[in-house]
């Protein structure tokens, strides 16, 4: 679902809304992105949307899915924590000045903070849509995933390449420890696998250059 869409759907005004959607823009064109684009955005937002209608979410709800599929990363410079708080705030700020209803707008805030540990209640559908849609990208092709995984290096690049091997190697640890990658059962059928084989690859190569590695 589109910007304007999702604002009118949940009775805000689309010409206000027009505004911060020019910010939105201007905020994920930004030349540190590598991977946190506006691409980023479209994906989630494509991705949440059909888990979304999939899952039977009404017309309100995959509203707000979509709203906060289009602003979880709309402030990032690297800072896990800060950035979703402050993308968090940003749409808070901009729901309100469409004149959006509280209620709405209390709910796409917090569905953005959800992206924080990537955490929700288990019957929370529309967290579930935000969520599993946010790690499609762990379950697309060798090529897509590789773009991905130098895209975020290169948002890390304050780091050296050590201290990155060795962060991203207990990332990629404790995400393969995990029961299971995706919240819900059609995620699951759709990425997990590829998912696995993906992050176990990338763990591998960390591994292989690891100089106390044999």
């Amino acid at each position: 679902m589109d910007w304007p869409t999702a604002i009118t759907r949940l009775g805000g005004d689309h010409r206000i809304a027009a505004v911060a959607w020019n910010d939105l823009e201007t905020r994920y064109a930004e030349p540190h992105r590598r991977y946190h684009d506006l691409r980023h955005a479209k994906a989630v937002a494509r991705d949440s949307g059909a888990l979304a209608v999939a899952f039977g979410l009404s017309s309100r709800e995959r509203a707000l899915v979509a709203i906060a599929a289009w602003t979880h990363d709309v402030v990032y410079d690297a800072r896990p924590g800060e950035d979703e708080q402050a993308s968090a705030a940003w749409t808070r700020d901009e729901l309100t000045n469409a004149r959006v209803p509280e209620a709405e707008i209390t709910r796409a805030e917090d569905l953005v903070l959800s992206t924080i540990h990537h955490a929700a209640p288990d019957d929370d559908l529309l967290a579930t849509a935000l969520l599993d849609a946010d790690l499609a990208i762990l379950g697309a092709s060798p090529e897509g995933y590789q773009e991905y995984a130098s895209g975020v290096r290169e948002e890390y690049s304050i780091y050296s390449d050590e201290d990155w091997r060795v962060g991203r190697a207990t990332v990629l640890e404790s995400l393969l420890a995990r029961p299971r990658l995706y919240r819900s059962e059609i995620a699951r059928a759709r990425w997990e696998s590829k998912a696995r084989e993906n992050l176990a690859g990338e763990l591998t190569r960390w591994r292989d250059a690891d100089p106390h590695h044999r």
